[in-house]
């Protein structure tokens, strides 16, 4: 990010932060941690409520202001001494100006007795940018969501249902953009029933303020030098959301047992969502091997197409990106992913208008302009120009982040097994091939690309195959050279293997899998056009595209280039029941959506699926045990698989 994004800290003789946009401490210079466990533990009676948690149960925590995280910490510490084993802690906290790795692990350094915790944090605490962003801790035990930006901006965003409220920002005369009624109507929009808060300030128009929000509110004793804090009580049931078609289904009831077909990046990310909150998973795969489609390239690009506008399909990129990015960390670097960032060349004006209008809106730190000359600095070879460089972004190779996702106790893999339709047996589907039933489960999620449409309940998705091929070239000596991924219509990979990936080709004609020589001569043709040098340092003059290897598989995509994830509805009933959005889309009748229930979907992630499908399958998580959404509200409802049904409606 800009400098203007991270918090600016000051630190003082003891070397705790103090912050200059604010002029404020982040915790008390007497007993940080004794205060954060009265004011935020105690006074929400966290311990007794982590104790009393049923089994497979979860407690969510809303925060104003994450700080230095250490409340989050001591949460998470409280939680893994006090909940039973198999619990869940969710953590949903706004930040608008959010520490920078190297003052956060110096902020965490004061804490030596939080190290157990703070160490997982500070790992996965990378790629943090605007938006909504998920990490994931203790094997997705423990849930954090971080909200990047303005809390009266991000609030409004989010969908869930908090359990207790931490209200941590600075003190109400240094920051009272973060003490006021229309953020208290967000709090209480998003308290479930019975939800807590408490808060160290005390001042009368905080107090009077969370009232007419609808909390009960009361003064409690409060800790070191401080005579009382706020207790608050929220008794009420807030609003649901008032679109039917894109509520939360019912639980699936029955067992917590699910069925995902597919074994590629949407259904591996899927079944390591599921099992990690305890279901019990059963993953179909037609081949022999997971990642054999379009997730079986040796190296994929974790390539961001953004839009200066703030899109849906914007803001879900950012997202994914830095999922994904924590989610390599788990992976061997050098062999399975690299952070070597990725280069965009601007090759034509209107590219550089574009790149300059990105690097206008974006944080530095996620992509930034480099001249010709910065960009082969770094790309290591020969350039026609400079670009655009994301230096957190790299390559990964897809398949090992597949199997290290679906590495969970709660999965189990059926390779050969190929789904042909579905069946309800009382609360259960079945998937059977043939007449014979190959598994069944309370709960069913599509995630076979394409082929989720030979499914009756998902065979009017607006799904589109398109045929893609790469080109695998031997290393030369002096190929080795290239340091970053280069992308102009095509891109090219450093070393893996001893080899460079390069591609992909675009047919939306052919149906068929083979590579063709054709198609391996126009990825030599998009590599000289990258880099003149490096198609010299290949030697691609003197290869043979006939004799080239690489494989070729189907991207699927929808019209509107963002996945579809989410429940399904029966589509006819879909239609009668809000036939009235023919006659006037404003009206928001108050029908039930007719769902089947149990049955979901994750596909349509066209060449993005490495930046979005994981955070997707964490989206599937949460529409299927009602948690906190990873995403915006509205980026759900743009992934939502209703929105064609209703576009259809719409238009009459």
């Amino acid at each position: 990010m800009p400098d203007s994004n991270y918090a600016q800290l000051d630190w003082d003789d003891h070397g705790q932060p103090h912050s200059r946009q604010f002029d404020d401490v982040y915790f008390s210079r007497e007993d940080g941690l004794g205060e954060t466990r009265h004011v935020f533990l105690a006074i929400n009676d966290l311990a007794a409520r982590f104790a009393a948690l049923p089994a497979g149960g979860r407690l969510v925590i809303g925060e104003t202001g994450f700080g230095t995280g250490t409340n989050f910490l001591c949460a998470w510490q409280l939680f893994s001494q006090s909940a039973p084993g198999d619990a869940c802690l969710h953590f949903v906290s706004v930040e608008k100006y959010p520490l920078s790795h190297a003052d956060l692990q110096r902020a965490l350094a004061l804490w030596p007795e939080l190290a157990p915790w703070s160490e997982p944090l500070l790992e996965q605490y990378v790629a943090v940018h605007p938006g909504f962003q998920r990490i994931l801790l203790d094997g997705g035990r423990v849930v954090l969501t971080l909200l990047i930006g303005d809390a009266l901006e991000m609030l409004p965003q989010l969908d869930a249902r908090i359990d207790a409220w931490f209200l941590d920002g600075f003190a109400p005369a240094k920051n009272p953009q973060m003490w006021n009624l229309p953020l208290y109507q967000q709090l209480a929009r998003l308290s479930a029933p019975g939800a807590t808060l408490s808060t160290f300030a005390s001042t009368g128009y905080v107090r009077r303020g969370l009232v007419e929000a609808g909390f009960v509110m009361r003064r409690v004793p409060g800790y070191g030098k401080k005579w009382e804090n706020l207790r608050g009580d929220f008794p009420m049931q807030a609003e649901a959301p008032g679109k039917p078609w894109f509520a939360r289904p019912r639980r699936a009831p029955g067992k917590r047992t699910a069925l995902v077909i597919g074994a590629g990046m949407a259904g591996c990310a899927t079944a390591a969502s599921l099992a990690a909150r305890g279901w019990q998973v059963t993953l179909l795969e037609r081949h022999a091997h997971i990642a054999s489609e379009a997730s079986g390239n040796p190296q994929g690009v974790l390539y961001l197409k953004l839009s200066a506008h703030g899109t849906a399909l914007s803001q879900l990129i950012v997202a994914g990106f830095g999922h994904t990015r924590r989610q390599l960390q788990r992976l061997q670097a050098g062999q399975d992913w690299a952070a070597c960032g990725v280069l965009q060349l601007a090759l034509d004006e209107k590219e550089q208008q574009r790149q300059t209008q990105l690097a206008a809106a974006f944080p530095a730190d996620l992509l930034h302009s480099l001249s010709r000359e910065q960009a082969q600095a770094i790309a290591g070879v020969d350039l026609p120009g400079g670009g655009l460089f994301f230096p957190q972004a790299g390559w990964a190779h897809p398949p090992a982040l597949c199997q290290a996702l679906i590495e969970h106790p709660n999965i189990r893999l059926l390779t050969h097994h190929e789904a042909l339709q579905l069946q309800r047996d009382g609360e259960q589907w079945q998937a059977l091939a043939d007449d014979q039933v190959l598994a069944s489960a309370s709960v069913v999620v599509l995630a076979g690309a394409a082929e989720v449409r030979r499914f009756a309940p998902a065979a009017e998705l607006p799904l589109k195959r398109i045929r893609g091929q790469i080109t695998r070239v031997p290393q030369t000596d002096s190929s080795t050279a290239l340091a970053c991924v280069v992308c102009a219509e095509g891109y090219v990979a450093p070393v893996r293997n001893g080899e460079h990936t390069l591609g992909a080709s675009f047919d939306f004609h052919s149906e068929d899998t083979a590579t063709t020589t054709a198609e391996h001569a126009s990825n030599l043709d998009l590599l000289r056009e990258i880099s003149s040098d490096l198609s010299t340092r290949l030697h691609v003059d003197q290869l043979d595209p006939a004799a080239l290897q690489g494989r070729a598989a189907f991207r699927c995509t929808s019209p509107d280039y963002l996945p579809i994830v989410g429940p399904l509805a029966d589509s006819a009933a879909f239609a009668e029941a809000y036939a009235v959005l023919r006659k006037d889309a404003r009206q928001i009748p108050d029908t039930p959506c007719p769902w089947l229930n149990g049955l979901y979907v994750n596909s349509g992630h066209g060449s993005r699926g490495l930046i979005t499908a994981p955070l997707s399958g964490e989206l599937l998580a949460a529409w299927l045990d009602d948690e906190p959404l990873p995403v915006s509200r509205s980026v759900a409802e743009a992934c939502h698989p209703n929105r064609f049904a209703l576009r259809k409606l719409i238009r009459g």
